[in-house]
């Protein structure tokens, strides 16, 4: 049996906003995999279903972000599980948008749910960053991640949300990196962590490549250009050399 924990702030003046991104991932999992309805329980809500042959409990804890770790805990004692048996969906500032990375262990990060995830249980999670890129400075960050999704990030979160459901079975399987790899191919999101550009066949002033100079071979370069001599084309020494060259004078 494994936890799926979704990471986010209850309450529907909550629920567009970037940092709860762990939840709209879980919402997206139990709905493309029929799990049960979503219950009380575990100071959170939780919903049971099976990825891969294998048991999930998705859990999106309602004790606020900051004290995610009570909830995923009381979940975890109950079935006797261990860290290595929870995986944690949340939104991360250092990733650009639409980016996924799934690591095992490590620091905060100066996220909340997942610093109160090590208190309470110990950081060798798993754990799924879901990139929502970053405001460009510190103070901006409070109401970025408090705020909502813009309305064109849904053009990249909608096809997101699918293809982690989609492919949720591979980290039921332990198949980490299968699953990045699947979710880069699926939303065409391959590039860069810090969001700088991917290429696209544009130089910098927008017009399309231009295909390189042939380069001419060293050799070629050095060899000094000979002057074409001009023929003459009338008198005496004209006459001579269309005999030589067997010219017909037409």
């Amino acid at each position: 049996m494994l936890i799926f924990a979704g990471l986010g702030n209850p309450g529907a003046s909550y629920a567009n906003h970037r940092h709860n991104a762990g939840f709209m991932a879980a919402d997206a999992i139990a709905r493309r995999h029929s799990f049960s309805p979503w219950a009380k329980k575990f100071s959170g809500l939780v919903a049971e279903g099976t990825l891969a042959g294998e048991k999930i409990l998705l859990i999106k804890p309602q004790t606020f972000m900051n004290l995610s770790g009570q909830a995923v805990g009381e979940a975890m004692r109950f079935y006797k599980l261990t860290p290595s048996d929870v995986l944690v969906f949340y939104d991360e500032l250092d990733l650009a948008p639409g980016k996924v990375r799934v690591k095992t262990g490590g620091g905060s990060g100066g996220h909340n749910g997942v610093r109160s995830l090590d208190q309470h249980i110990g950081n060798a999670t798993r754990r799924v960053r879901i990139g929502i890129g970053h405001p460009g400075a510190r103070e901006l960050v409070h109401n970025y991640v408090l705020g909502d999704f813009a309305k064109a990030d849904h053009d990249w979160l909608e096809p997101l949300m699918d293809a982690i459901a989609d492919n949720a079975a591979l980290l039921a399987k332990g198949d980490d990196a299968g699953f990045m790899n699947k979710i880069a191919v699926a939303t065409g999101n391959g590039g860069s962590d810090n969001g700088g550009s991917r290429g696209g066949g544009q130089e910098p002033g927008g017009g399309p490549d231009k295909p390189a100079k042939k380069a001419q071979s060293h050799i070629h370069q050095a060899r000094p250009q000979q002057p074409q001599v001009k023929l003459p084309e009338t008198g005496p020494m004209a006459a001579m050399l269309k005999r030589l060259l067997g010219k017909s004078g037409d």
